[in-house]
């Protein structure tokens, strides 16, 4: 345990050093810790912070800087969340008014970008085989048809097949109708083994589209998958320690554009009970190594079902970004179950 003195001067050190981004000296904080202390007692408990993993002395410099240890003891121990302003709940409100639920966590994610300058992330709800209500195609061209899917809950998905014959309005119509009467109500999953059984009995052509849209249907609206949309990865440029390396920051857009670790972490906030931090390395994803993850869950009618957040540098301002999240998830969660 830090006694008192110690923990002043952690958290004045790792404040300055938020808030200025350079290593912190004694003088600096004999300047800003508020205490009657010499520069010699200063350093000696800095000596001790050192020791016990909480500051490291870089290279170059003989001042310190916060380690993972040291900026999970402030936020668990020594943070003051400052509460957000009434201008900015009110914006958050105001542009997360009940909507169709894609466009509600898009703006989410930009919200969350726009208000921290930093990456907003928002795991997208799992669909558990949704019931289709019907299906249209739309001719495009020859070969390209566009399809319509529409589920019993009013989720519209559109998808683009490429076809290796043309067909006409007349045979799109039929097939569409056929579909519709015979099919309407069930999961692509239970369409499936039906369909196979009938394939046989219907004409090549419309046999055909069929398994088009038993393939399009599979990956719009079967199985149980979620979906991350990341929004305000070009905010992370701005931040010194992350642009310093240039091969651990390609590493970390190649971890937004492939997505799947991320959605893995990011689901882990399901389990938790409100704001969740990971610093640096506690991610246990490498390309995050230098950087904070802040998540909260959402819910709908009282069921968790997603996770929402922020990335950006460990050197964050924690104190105003942790409320961001965790308003912006419950407001989220009110307008989500207002739909």
């Amino acid at each position: 345990m830090l006694n008192e003195r110690a923990r002043i001067l952690l958290k004045t050190l790792v404040e300055r050093y938020i808030e200025d981004g350079q290593p912190v000296g004694s003088r600096t904080l004999a300047r800003h810790a508020g205490l009657n202390l010499s520069p010699a007692s200063i350093r000696n408990i800095m000596a001790d912070l050192e020791e016990h993993g909480y500051i490291a002395s870089p290279h170059t410099s003989a001042g310190r800087i916060p380690t993972v240890r040291g900026y999970r003891f402030f936020v668990d121990s020594l943070l003051t969340v400052k509460p957000l302003e009434r201008a900015e709940i009110r914006q958050i409100r105001h542009s997360l008014t009940p909507d169709d639920p894609q466009r509600l966590i898009n703006t989410a994610s930009h919200l969350l970008a726009e208000l921290t300058r930093y990456a907003g992330v928002v795991v997208t709800p799992k669909r558990r085989n949704q019931q289709l209500r019907q299906i249209e195609f739309l001719r495009l061209a020859d070969k390209r048809i566009l399809l319509i899917m529409v589920s019993m809950d009013g989720e519209v998905q559109n998808r683009v097949i490429l076809t290796e014959q043309p067909y006409t309005p007349a045979q799109l119509i039929r097939t569409a109708n056929y579909f519709n009467r015979h099919f309407s109500g069930l999961s692509i999953e239970q369409v499936r083994p039906r369909l196979q059984q009938e394939l046989k009995q219907l004409k090549e052509d419309i046999g055909r589209l069929m398994e088009a849209v038993l393939e399009t249907g599979t990956e719009a609206f079967g199985g149980e998958h979620a979906e991350c949309v990341v929004t305000g990865e070009s905010n992370l440029l701005a931040t010194p320690e992350l642009t310093a390396d240039v091969r651990r920051l390609r590493e970390l857009f190649n971890l937004f554009e492939q997505r799947t670790q991320l959605l893995q972490l990011l689901e882990s906030g399901h389990r938790a009970a409100g704001v969740q931090l990971f610093i640096g390395a506690e991610s246990g994803v490498a390309p995050l190594d230098e950087c904070s993850v802040i998540t909260a869950p959402y819910e709908v009618d009282g069921e968790v079902v997603g996770t929402l957040g922020v990335i950006g540098p460990t050197r964050m301002a924690y104190e105003r970004v942790i409320p961001i999240v965790d308003i912006t998830a419950r407001l989220l969660s009110s307008a989500l179950s207002y739909h």
